[in-house]
């Protein structure tokens, strides 16, 4: 068959029936782009997806193009390329900084956690290994190519490539892929739309013209509730510093940790909340503290103006930077009241899991979960109401109190969602919804049909479909 007589295929490898490992491949007539190359997260059953072999043959991918730096859309690149993937990735600028952190970063963390696993003895594999490493991630880095928002990039013959800010995260966008065909089509990616009241970032840009849009869909059953959960984090802390307990706080290192930073010190300075230490746990949250600071220094467009007005938005007074293991380590002998931010958003890993094991079982200490939790993470377990949450290799019991304050969450919710479709030039010929658990994107796609009188499935994982 000639190039020209070629579908367009959009194959669905990661992304679907889950809100983890977003991997969306376009194969066109005459090249091979991978949208997102994101982990697994949260069941067993995902997790392990990460250790199959890539299913489409890694050195017959063309070019991978990035939304964002999160590591369910970025952090299985190592692995691409130590299975042949040899063309370049494409990403903005913030991506390319966070991805920098993010990616070395998660070798290293599961470098340890192999480390940890078989020092302690309680891995099923012997030895525990690492899935990449971090210098299969500084050989993912080198890959990395850098556009402009707004510009149109031929980052393969015959494929066509504009980013326009999402609001996310910094860097953080939508992908319009224009592709070469006959006729000629157009697949707009939402990767992780952010929130049009974000207080860092800017709004998410509105959708282009498109005849396929494939969407996220976290948040497509739920609306957030903002001043309610704010109000929930508030009464926590009280609580919490009235008992004298210690409240830990699992953050996704890039963009929640300064989320919460910045409501901390707002909380602090209006004298809802009383001055409080604040301990920043992750290597990662604040080296993307850092490129969130540099942003805000150069003017970033990204940035909304009036966040950087009042100096560093990121302080809440008495903040503490926790960079090295030994002072993380010491932590566990500060007494409260006081708050722990600590990566991993979900408690599937990093430093969290060791102040989890600390202060879960007294009753002092609050846990407040910022975020969403998937189906199969420690934090959801918390979030549920488990009496006992295994840790490191064994069962810790839950006495500490648990508060979920989704309105933190840096995803637009269903009526957001539904809102930034409403606002494209015409309706897609079809709409995927993805990057959900089976009933926030069923709810979605329902929503879709009903309100918008668009055509909107949602596919299965390992599907493909033509959009030519």
């Amino acid at each position: 068959m000639s190039g020209s007589q070629r579908s367009v295929m959009l194959h669905f490898l990661g992304g679907t029936e889950t809100v983890t490992g977003s991997r969306f491949l376009v194969d066109g007539p005459s090249a091979r782009v991978l949208v997102d190359c994101g982990l697994f997260q949260g069941l067993k059953e995902l997790r392990l997806r990460n250790w199959e072999r890539f299913p489409i043959d890694a050195a017959t991918i063309d070019a991978v193009v990035l939304t964002h730096a999160h590591v369910d859309h970025s952090a299985y690149l190592p692995a691409l390329v130590r299975q042949g993937f040899s063309g370049r990735v494409f990403a903005t600028a913030g991506t390319e900084a966070l991805c920098r952190i993010v990616l070395p970063d998660t070798g290293h963390l599961q470098e340890e956690e192999a480390a940890y696993a078989n020092r302690r003895g309680y891995s099923k594999h012997a030895p525990a290994q690492a899935l990449f490493t971090s210098a299969d991630a500084e050989d993912a880095l080198g890959h990395f190519a850098v556009v402009e928002f707004d510009v149109p990039v031929d980052v393969v013959p015959g494929i066509r490539a504009t980013w326009r800010p999402a609001g996310h995260i910094l860097g953080a966008a939508t992908i319009a892929l224009e592709i070469d065909s006959t006729p000629k089509r157009t697949a707009l990616f939402s990767g992780d739309l952010g929130r049009p009241h974000h207080p860092i970032l800017r709004a998410p840009a509105p959708p282009v013209a498109a005849d396929a849009i494939v969407i996220e869909s976290t948040y497509g059953n739920r609306s957030h509730d903002e001043p309610a959960s704010l109000e929930a984090f508030t009464a926590a802390l009280r609580r919490t510093a009235d008992r004298g307990g210690m409240a830990v706080i699992p953050a996704f290192a890039v963009d929640r940790t300064e989320v919460i930073l910045f409501h901390l010190r707002q909380l602090i300075r209006a004298g809802r909340v009383p001055p409080l230490p604040v301990y920043v746990d992750s290597p990662m949250a604040l080296a993307a503290l850092g490129v969130y600071r540099d942003a805000m220094r150069a003017g970033s467009a990204e940035v909304r103006p009036q966040a950087a007005e009042v100096g560093d938005p990121f302080d809440p007074g008495v903040l503490h930077e926790v960079h090295d293991i030994e002072h993380s380590k010491a932590l566990n002998d500060v007494r409260g009241p006081g708050v722990i931010i600590s990566a991993s958003g979900m408690a599937t890993g990093g430093r969290v899991l060791h102040h989890l094991l600390h202060r879960l079982p007294d009753e002092r200490n609050t846990v407040i979960l910022p975020g969403y939790q998937a189906q199969g993470t420690r934090g959801r377990t918390l979030l549920d109401g488990a009496s006992a949450v295994k840790l490191l290799g064994r069962y810790v019991p839950v006495r500490a109190e648990i508060v979920s304050a989704l309105g933190f969450s840096v995803h637009a919710d269903q009526g957001e969602l539904l809102e930034w479709l409403r606002r494209a030039p015409r309706p897609p010929e079809m709409t995927f919804i993805v990057h959900g658990e089976p009933s926030a994107s069923a709810a979605l796609q329902q929503t879709v049909t009903a309100s918008l009188q668009w055509p909107a499935v949602t596919p299965r994982y390992m599907e493909s479909v033509r959009i030519d």
